[in-house]
């Protein structure tokens, strides 16, 4: 049973080590401290380490097809293992005839123990399956040690059942750091085997494809 503490003593709660993730695991006994001596971090609590990380999927044809969306939900809640948020438009939009509050989109915020084994499964086994794959993209950061990636299909990832989908949908992921600046994040995230494009076409440390 997780224990939580008084808030900013601890960055995460407290679990018995074998409860942990692996790669929460691996950040605690190995990536912490290289990160601390490579960035010559005086204080431990400035080294880099995740905080949460955003999926979201849009659904413009929801306004067309409601079964799209009861589909997205369940696929959202097997990716991620928590059920979605469902996201309804702000306001009317002509053009796409859009109304103020259809249902649009789908999104979940995973931390702790929910986010480490998502982006473990991400880097493994979702990543790799990549039609051709060369690695992601290492630009694309906010300035402020976030990184967003974009995920064509649902279907490299393992847990969904290719002859049991409607149709194939796209998702962003929004990976939240601590970090605050870009390069602090880069090296965590390569660390954790984000599979970063290097040289055009090379994948750098990480998994291979």
């Amino acid at each position: 049973m997780a224990k939580n503490n008084t808030a900013g003593t601890e960055p995460y709660p407290i679990y018995k080590r074998e409860q942990l993730p692996r790669l929460r695991r691996l950040y605690d006994d190995e990536i912490a401290k290289k990160l601390q001596d490579e960035f010559k971090f005086a204080n431990v609590m400035e080294t880099p380490r995740l905080v949460k990380i955003s999926l979201n999927m849009g659904l413009g044809a929801a306004t067309q097809n409601p079964k799209i969306l009861e589909s997205a939900v369940e696929e959202m809640k097997t990716i991620s293992g928590q059920a979605p948020v469902v996201c309804r438009a702000k306001k009317d939009i002509a053009t796409f005839k859009l109304r103020k509050g259809q249902k649009i989109g789908v999104m979940v915020t995973l931390r702790n123990h929910y986010m480490w084994e998502f982006l473990d499964r991400l880097v493994s086994f979702a990543l790799p399956r990549v039609r051709d794959f060369r690695g992601v993209s290492p630009k694309a950061f906010d300035g402020r040690g976030n990184y967003s990636l974009g995920i064509k299909e649902q279907i490299i990832f393992p847990e969904i059942e290719y002859d049991k989908i409607d149709s194939v949908k796209g998702m962003n992921c929004t990976i939240v750091t601590t970090a605050t600046q870009d390069e602090h994040a880069r090296t965590l995230l390569r660390h954790l085997g984000m599979p970063f494009r290097q040289h055009g076409s090379q994948v750098a440390q990480g998994v291979q494809a």
